[in-house]
């Protein structure tokens, strides 16, 4: 690869509420941050992702009174379990911290007092909603009531979710507190507000926003921006009344920073904290004429907070603007919603108790992503066969048929004048195109590119035929060769996969007996000079199984609980999974409406002696190629297959169609195959799956049996779905 010239780089996703556990909608982002900053630090670059919770609020307050703690321990608590999370799906943060804290307070002011300086800070008398009993002013998403619009009952303040309407809270019909169940009075408190409207502010955010990187985002922007002369933008509500838990406002006793202001302040408390702890000039790094760069990975719904408020925030307090801002979309779990009643709601944690591998779902994910802000689908059928075409049968399937043979018979010394193979090349010129893929976050396009190669290995492999040519000494030369030049695509692969499965690169490492592999070492191949470690599993199938547990794991920890006003004090953070809101309270009636549809669908499909979708999923059907196939003695209807599904060994299967065909005729040929059947104990030996074949009414008849065969161009081990 050519000389990469350094950067120095800090890189932040979105801040998690202390007010939940991570779920598989929040690693969307997390993942594709992940990504990202590995790819950067492979050529070296200087590169800084740091983290927190973000951890102020009324919610917060309100939870952790429910729980019978103080807020300090609810969000101790929560940090605990988000970091766990992260870890367990290798999020590779540098630091990861909280907002409630001395460097983020510090910060606050600075920047507040900064925008006060320039005249951008204004205090109003503004009419709000009193919960008389709880005696503290209510957000919007705090009251209820009747849609002034369609009528439909217990809708927020601020929106019906049921015809879509948007209105004022003092227009809902019978409202109430959902803190007490009060009936909310209006009551007038001085508020402090960001005045984004002021043409200062304007002029700056119509540059700063043409330069994002994504063009959609630039649109949105501008539409909220309006026209030159005709700012849209009002200005911002940056405080909260007593009680709350947050920082207070240096210059007005008993009002409190808004948690949206002080919480994208949390990435630079979080880096300040880092710095303070590694010797590293913080300043130099946030200065307004830095050369330092500086990226945010978002959720599309909190785009306008990380492109209109924090970047005015920082450019009229003196300090630098983003580089640029990277919105994704939102996680659907098999083209819905998530959802509590069906298990799809799925927590990070869930994932790791049941027994799934992490690195599964990271490189389904890094499969779907491009660098648009597209919402993308978890397809369970899809993931699993996905995973274990690519990840298994394609990748790791190359060393497990090939890496044997150089411990066995070569003391695990690679052949050198081997490197020089055709195949070798094709790969060092197309890692570098996967690694700029990448960087550009177009991470399906990287992932295609991979699988594309590794389909010529594999070809490769299957040309050679290694397992023959270990039969006879004679070809113990060619053999060699063979296995090294596979051994070195391994390695190459290995390269280009691992910012997306670095503990799986690990392991790697270790077999291959090589240093952290970084993009340059696509140019120092393998050599006889050390020692390739004898082959160990380096990782496993997705069963059935794995979904199976996974999907009662949330069912059964996840099941909507009875409605309760105190409810309303868990605030949702709504970010990479859209389904919920930093100000909005749980919806548990909607899970036990999906819960009953469900119920009602499977009844009836049960009456009619059909199947679920469920129950198909649990069958897995593989593309098999019949490398060879046998009448079985003593029996005149059964023939033995000898089955190949890309699983580095070859399967044996019984059927009974030999009144249907010579075995002869059928050796070469591709059939599709019941691959999770449970092994069968026969008289003439243990079947390891069915064979399929489609039959006449009439099944004594030789006519009567039509062996299946998947259409032109069908893979082996491609699962059929």
């Amino acid at each position: 690869m050519s000389a990469i010239v350094p950067r120095r780089i800090l890189v932040t996703s979105a801040l998690p509420y202390a007010n939940g556990q991570i779920h598989i909608g929040h690693l969307v982002e997390y993942i594709q941050t992940d990504i990202w900053v590995r790819t950067l630090r492979m050529h070296g670059h200087e590169v800084y992702y740091v983290g927190a919770d973000d951890t102020h609020g009324t919610p917060i307050m309100l939870s952790a009174e429910k729980e019978g703690i103080t807020p300090k321990q609810l969000i101790d608590r929560v940090w605990g379990e988000h970091k766990r999370d992260f870890d367990s799906f290798g999020i590779s943060f540098d630091h990861y911290y909280t907002t409630d804290s001395p460097e983020n307070k510090q910060l606050a002011d600075r920047i507040y007092l900064a925008l006060r300086d320039a005249g951008l800070i204004e205090a109003r008398d503004v009419e709000q909603a009193y919960d008389p009993v709880r005696e503290m002013f209510l957000p919007d998403r705090f009251i209820k009531g009747g849609c002034p619009v369609c009528g439909a009952k217990d809708q927020y303040g601020d929106s019906c979710e049921v015809c879509g309407a948007t209105y004022e809270a003092t227009e809902l019909v019978d409202p109430y507190s959902v803190v007490s169940g009060a009936t909310p009075v209006r009551r007038t408190s001085t508020h402090y507000f960001f005045r984004l409207s002021d043409p200062r502010c304007e002029g700056f955010l119509r540059r700063w926003v043409a330069q994002l990187a994504q063009p959609e985002a630039t649109n949105k922007m501008n539409e909220w921006l309006g026209e030159d002369g005709d700012n849209k933008l009002g200005d911002w509500d940056i405080s909260r009344d007593a009680p709350y838990f947050g920082f207070e406002i240096p210059d007005a006793p008993g009002k409190y920073f808004y948690v949206w202001l002080d919480a994208p302040v949390g990435y630079y408390a979080s880096f300040k904290n880092f710095c303070a702890s590694r010797g590293l000039d913080f300043d130099d790094w946030i200065r307004h004429d830095t050369t330092t760069e500086q990226y945010h990975f978002i959720g599309k719904d909190i785009l306008r907070f990380h492109t209109l408020f924090w970047p005015a925030m920082l450019e009229f307090s003196g300090l630098r603007t983003p580089t640029n801002v990277f919105a994704h979309g939102f996680l659907t779990v098999d083209g819905k919603k998530m959802s509590k009643s069906r298990g799809t709601f799925i927590t990070a944690h869930s994932v790791i108790e049941t027994g799934m591998n992490p690195e599964w779902l990271r490189y389904y994910f890094a499969a779907k992503l491009n660098s648009a802000i597209e919402d993308i689908d978890l397809n369970l059928e899809d993931f699993v066969a996905r995973v274990n075409s690519d990840v298994v049968g394609k990748y790791v399937n190359i060393a497990s048929r090939t890496a044997g043979f150089l411990n066995k018979r070569f003391d695990g010394k690679v052949l050198d004048a081997a490197m020089a193979d055709p195949l070798l090349a094709r790969l060092r010129e197309g890692v570098p195109t996967v690694a700029a893929h990448y960087e550009q976050r177009e991470y399906s396009r990287a992932l295609r590119l991979v699988m594309e190669l590794a389909d010529a290995v594999n070809a490769y492999v299957d040309t050679a035929k290694p397992w023959e040519q270990a039969r006879s000494a004679e070809n113990a030369a060619v053999l060699h060769a063979t296995c090294s030049v596979s051994l070195e695509a391994f390695r190459l692969l290995t390269i280009a996969l691992k910012p997306v499965v670095p503990q799986l690169a690990q392991a790697v490492e270790t077999l291959l007996g090589v240093a952290p592999l970084k993009w340059t070492d696509i140019g120092t191949p393998l050599s006889s000079a050390h020692v390739i470690a004898p082959y160990k599993h380096l990782t496993s199938r997705v069963e059935a199984r794995h979904i199976e547990a996974l999907l009662a794991a949330n069912r059964d920890s996840l099941a909507p609980a009875a409605p309760d006003a105190a409810d309303a004090g868990v605030k949702k953070k709504k970010t990479s999974s859209g389904a919920t809101d930093k100000s909005a309270p749980g919806t548990g009636a909607k899970g036990a409406g999906a819960r009953s549809a469900a119920a009602s669908d499977a009844t009836t499909a049960a009456d009619a002696g059909q199947i679920g979708i469920d129950d198909f999923a649990k069958i897995d059907l593989r593309v098999a190629k019949i490398v060879d196939c046998q009448e079985v003695e003593g029996s005149n209807k059964l023939l033995r297959f000898s089955l190949d599904l890309d699983e580095g060994r070859l399967r044996t299967v019984f059927s009974g169609i030999r009144s249907a065909y010579r075995p002869a005729d059928l050796i070469g040929r591709l059939t599709v195959v019941v691959a999770n059947l449970a092994p069968r104990k026969m008289k003439f030996g243990i079947s390891e799956g069915m064979v399929l074949a489609a039959s006449a009414k009439d099944e004594k008849a030789e006519s009567g049996l039509y062996l299946l065969e998947p259409h032109s161009g069908a893979r082996v081990g491609m699962r059929i779905s």
